[in-house]
């Protein structure tokens, strides 16, 4: 039986673990042809891989090391995907790391490091695929930024303005496209429990001095209305539906796609 996504090729950064490994398992189920990169031990990556695999073993997977703070690395990597598969059909920019302190304490490289991967290495990677998109006239870019994408928080001063900036940028580039088969969406995603979350929440607890289940509380307190984290295959949903024939051309400026009021929002076309 056909699958929607039988002879694409598609990108997923940041597909270790989380987020992205849930996207890239779901791409993978479709039938597209996913090549991944992200951080991790060679075993933790092997893992990944062999979970993409599981989902199509007829679609293939493939891992690319790849420094995301690099644009030059960004474009051998891009290039590369295109001379071996013939097109890039499909993006999702979801690499990032993270760093908690108050402004006035953040480290200057930490500072640089976060904006880099969050946020330049998105522009780099669409700047990269967009011509080759523009020529074939198909291409699907799907940016996962953040409910910090559009409210912020404490001691996130760089995760919140990269994350701001994924959604502008978006904005800009499904403008610049709107009259091609050509879109560019972002995902905001309120709490996931990923191991970057994980993280932030044993960070909590260590500094509040208390349990990692009181601390867990806390967060979602803070912006989760439903007091409950997102599944990452929730998002690969969400994905997935901007991929369908039924996401192909929303003319709303703002679509909400999801089960609370931060879990989802959608930029597409008109830019708002």
């Amino acid at each position: 039986m056909a699958r929607q996504l039988d002879g694409k090729t598609a990108i997923v950064t940041g597909a270790t673990s989380g987020i992205g490994l849930a996207i890239a398992e779901g791409l993978a189920a479709e039938g597209a042809t996913v090549v991944i990169n992200g951080l991790g031990t060679q075993q933790a990556i092997a893992e990944a891989v062999e979970r993409i695999q599981n989902r199509s073993p007829d679609g293939g997977v493939h891992h690319r090391e790849v420094d995301m703070r690099n644009p030059d690395e960004i474009q051998a990597y891009m290039n590369a995907v295109e001379e071996k598969h013939g097109a890039i059909d499909i993006l999702v920019n979801n690499a990032g790391i993270q760093h908690v302190d108050q402004v006035e304490d953040f480290p200057r490289e930490k500072w640089d490091d976060i904006i880099a991967a969050n946020l330049s290495a998105v522009f780099h990677a669409t700047a990269a695929v967009l011509p080759g998109m523009k020529v074939r006239d198909f291409g699907r870019i799907i940016n996962i930024a953040s409910v910090h994408g559009l409210v912020a928080s404490l001691n996130k001063a760089a995760y919140v303005s990269a994350k701001h900036g994924v959604v502008d940028l978006t904005k800009v580039t499904a403008l610049e496209n709107a009259e091609r088969n050509v879109t560019c969406n972002a995902i905001c995603p309120g709490w996931v429990f990923t191991p970057l979350v994980e993280a932030q929440i044993e960070k909590i607890a260590q500094t509040e001095g208390i349990s990692v289940s009181d601390a867990s509380d806390t967060l979602l307190r803070e912006k989760e209305p439903t007091l409950r984290f997102t599944k990452a295959e929730e998002i690969a949903a969400a994905v997935l539906f901007l991929l369908s024939a039924a996401g192909a051309n929303h003319d709303r400026q703002l679509s909400y796609i999801g089960w609370r009021m931060d879990c989802a929002m959608i930029f597409r076309r008109t830019g708002c």
